[in-house]
């Protein structure tokens, strides 16, 4: 998989990552399990929740980490 930036798709992240759904669900981002829409880029949904670019990056290093483990 490549490197998951900011503003990879959401749909793009779930097919590659499927771990990240729930990462997501966890942080309170997206409720994909409950048919919430899964448009937008990463950073555009979690500043859609309320988080600023520092949490957005620690995100995304979280995923990469999270990405690199399943290899």
């Amino acid at each position: 998989m490549k490197e998951i930036t900011s503003d990879i798709t959401i749909e793009e992240l779930v097919t590659e990552l499927p771990a990240s759904v729930t990462f997501l669900m966890e942080k309170g981002i997206k409720c994909i399990a409950c048919g919430e829409p899964i448009w937008g880029t990463l950073e555009e949904a979690a500043k859609e929740k309320g988080f600023g670019e520092e949490q957005v990056s620690e995100f995304v290093r979280e995923l990469n980490n999270l990405s690199a483990g399943q290899h």
